[in-house]
This record gives structure tokens, C-alpha cells and sequence, in this order.
């Protein structure tokens, strides 16, 4: 089993400065919002608010990634990044809801706006989004960065339609311009966290990782030699990128000592060939006359109600690999 992961000092540095830099700019967005009594702006306020609370669950999420497994948590808390990604997500779908109501409010309400002020504020809020998005974006193989990087790159493009919007205002005068936008970004919003529900969900019902086929593992597993049949298999993420698998692995009867190499070759084809490092295999010979030497489980005799194990010299329940 790989060793779990270990504090990424770069990645939560990155993420606290984009904090501090996503909290400056949300004040004066909203503040510059209210005075050009643009709702595109204000929008963009909202979002950036959902985007500051995306990073907040993401940094502790990564903390939480660094931390040790114990007796109650065996895999520790690999998934609190999958789970910030998939409330990170559900609040942006919220947010989106919310500013196309709005917007349906004002195209029968229309409102003058401020178009040269809203440029200005539009044009720091790409530069500032940009910046972000271009420091996480090597790390968006995580799923957890991954849902935030996508929130800035959406920021970065419907802040550039807020400066596009405010130059059609200044040239133009129509006002319903404004709550356009403010749909266009909230039809944004909707797509790129649909995406993430749906894959962070996928993670957390324990669903085969979609990148893995589980015909093909199989087959995989069943061309090593020694192996006769391959059941209960199962596969599912514990990270966006890191994948565990179980599985029963019939075999021919063999001397315990060639049942390591026997493993040492099935993992080889997981391993190299689908990336998947956590396994644990058992092994079972059909109609094994004895235990010692053999790669079987025995029987247990049950005294007093409580189940006994007996072993051979070197005999074992399961044959696991890790």
C-alpha cells in the first residue's frame, strides 16, 4: 500500500493566497457592484464569495488529506477532498439558481448601470481570476483542486463577458445587457459544477473509477499463470487518483512459497498497467485435500460457539497483497 499522502506545503500556500486575494477582491466587487447598480457585478460578488468558500473547504481538505490513518479511520481522511469538491459544487449550483432569478427580476425591472465602472472592477477581476487559476492548475489532477480551479476559469470568462457587457452598455444604452450576463453566468456555473457532482458522487458511492474497465482487469488477471478464476472483484477510489481493489482468485494448488510470486505477478499487471497499488487478493484452491501447503483458508471448528482456526506449519487464512 502507498504511503499516504504528505502535506503539500506549495499546494497550501498557493490556496491561502488565492484566500486573501478572492476575500479583497469579493469586498470590492460588491462595494463597486451596489454603486453601478449592476447586478452582473454583484453576480460576480456572489460567485466569488461561493469561490472563496470553495478554497476555504479545499485547504482544510488538503490538511485533512495529510493526516495518518487510525483504528476508527483505516484509510484516514483521503476522501475530505472528494467531499469538499462535491459540497463545493452542490453551492455553486445554489448560486446559480439565485442570480438567474435576479435576472429574470430585472429584464421586467430594467436598471440603469454604470457601464465604465463596471469594466474597470471586471478587468481586476480577470487578472486576479486568471492568476488563480493559472497557480492550480497544475494541481487540478485532484478532484478537490480540480472543482476550484474550475471555479476560477469560470470566473476568469464570465468577468471577461462582464468587460465585453459593460462596452455594449456604454455603446448602446440597453440595460436588459446586464441581466443577460448575469444568465449567461449562472448557465456557467450550472455546467461546470454539474461535472463535479456527478464525478465526486461517483466517488463516494464507491462506483469502478471511470478511466478503469473492470472486464479488462479482469482478463488481466485471469492470463497470469498459476490462475484458474477470478471473482468478487471489486474496484473504487479513495482519491480521484488513487484506486484500491479486492478480489477472491482461484488457483491451481501450488506450495505456499510459490503463492508469493504467484501475487507479485498479478500486482505487476494492476500495478503497471492500470495504476492501481492497493489490493488485497485472496487466494482459494477447490477441493484442497489438506491445509499444510496450501494456499486455501481452513475450516473452522466451532467449540463453545466460537470459531477456531487451525494451520499447518506456515499455514494461513488469506493470501493478501498490498
Amino acid at each position: 500500500m502507498p504511503a499516504h499522502a504528505k502535506p503539500n506545503g506549495s499546494m497550501q500556500r498557493i490556496l491561502k493566497f488565492s484566500l486573501a486575494l478572492t476575500f479583497l477582491y469579493i469586498a470590492a466587487t460588491l462595494f463597486f457592484g451596489l454603486r453601478a447598480h449592476s447586478l452582473a457585478l454583484i453576480s460576480e460578488a456572489g460567485h466569488n464569495v461561493s469561490d472563496f468558500l470553495a478554497l476555504a473547504l479545499s485547504f482544510v481538505a488538503v490538511y485533512l488529506q495529510t493526516r495518518p490513518a487510525t483504528d476508527q479511520r483505516t484509510f484516514g481522511y483521503q476522501r475530505a477532498g472528494v467531499l469538499a469538491g462535491f459540497v463545493n459544487a452542490l453551492s455553486l449550483m445554489v448560486l446559480a439558481l439565485w442570480i438567474a432569478i435576479a435576472a429574470i427580476h430585472r429584464f421586467a425591472a430594467p436598471v440603469t448601470v454604470e457601464p465604465k465602472l463596471m469594466m474597470q472592477v471586471a478587468a481586476a477581476g480577470v487578472l486576479m481570476n486568471g492568476l488563480i487559476a493559472t497557480l492550480l492548475w497544475k494541481f487540478s489532477g485532484d478532484v478537490n483542486i480540480r472543482s476550484v480551479f474550475l471555479h476560477m476559469l469560470g470566473d476568469t470568462l464570465s468577468t471577461a463577458a462582464v468587460i465585453v457587457g459593460g462596452f455594449a452598455i456604454l455603446l448602446t444604452h440597453q440595460y436588459w445587457i446586464d441581466p443577460l450576463l448575469s444568465l449567461i453566468i449562472a448557465a456557467m456555473i450550472l455546467w461546470s459544477s454539474w461535472s463535479i457532482v456527478r464525478e465526486t458522487l461517483h466517488i463516494l458511492l464507491e462506483g469502478t473509477p471511470r478511466t478503469l474497465n473492470l472486464a479488462d482487469i479482469r482478463t488481466a488477471m485471469a492470463k497470469v499463470e498459476g490462475v484458474v478464476n477470478v471473482h468478487d472483484l471489486h474496484i473504487w477510489s479513495l482519491t480521484s487518483q488513487s484506486h484500491a481493489l479486492s478480489s477472491h482468485v482461484q488457483v491451481v494448488e501450488m506450495p505456499l512459497a510459490e503463492c508469493e510470486a504467484l501475487l507479485e505477478r498479478i500486482n505487476h499487471q494492476l500495478r503497471d498497467h492500470f495504476g492501481i497499488h492497493h489490493t488485497t487478493i485472496q487466494l482459494e484452491v477447490t477441493d484442497c485435500p489438506t491445509v499444510d501447503g496450501c494456499c486455501s483458508p481452513p475450516e473452522p471448528d466451532v467449540i463453545d460457539g466460537h470459531s477456531h482456526h487451525h494451520h499447518g506449519p506456515g499455514g494461513h487464512d488469506h493470501a493478501h497483497a498490498h
